[in-house]
């Protein structure tokens, strides 16, 4: 089994949290959610986090670990992953995470944690429309894709190509288990 951690905050896109949540649970992977100071937070369209009684407790920034997870997931929403990368904590998991060769995986707006996380430079990644001068600035190389897997580095463009997204966390992260934490090639999807 894997271990996986969504990292977010208020505002966070509600279809990225949900619906990834789940897909990690349905595959069987263990599923944490980090916010600042475990803290409950609500979702752009009031979802609110704990999503319900079935989903455990939220964890705290400060109980990230690499050595608990096999995944990160930065999920979107521009005023989620805008708070969260200002949290020096969660930028040093993540840089840690990908300098592991760990799964770190964004979708939509969450990549802006992984670019102050300092993790894309060099990087094949694709962007959301509205991040494409910040993937750039960060000095990633940007194509036109709906998800891009760089090693163990996962971008996606847009919320609407979340399976997309979540198949290629899923095969990077079986890579990733198969090759002792070896980068897999660049995909494109």
């Amino acid at each position: 089994m894997f271990n996986a951690v969504i990292i977010t905050g208020p505002g966070f896109q509600d279809h990225d949290v949900v619906y990834t949540y789940y897909r990690l649970k349905e595959e069987g992977y263990a599923v944490d959610v980090a916010t600042k100071a475990a803290s409950p937070v609500k979702g752009k369209y009031g979802i609110p986090l704990p999503m319900d009684k079935t989903a455990l407790p939220l964890i705290s920034f400060d109980d990230l670990s690499i050595d608990k997870y096999d995944v990160v997931i930065l999920t979107g929403g521009h005023e989620a992953p805008d708070r969260v990368r200002q949290d020096k904590k969660v930028l040093q998991f993540v840089n840690q995470m990908a300098e592991k060769g760990k799964i770190v995986a964004g979708l939509c707006h969450g990549p802006w944690i992984m670019i102050s996380a300092k993790v894309l430079k060099g990087r094949t990644v694709c962007a959301y429309v509205g991040m494409v001068d910040d993937m750039i600035n960060s000095g990633a190389n940007v194509i036109d894709a709906d998800v891009v897997t760089d090693g163990n580095i996962i971008t996606c463009s847009y919320y609407g190509q979340v399976g997309k997204f979540m198949r290629a966390v899923f095969a990077a992260t079986e890579k990733a288990h198969i090759n002792g934490n070896k980068q897999p090639e660049l995909i494109i999807s």
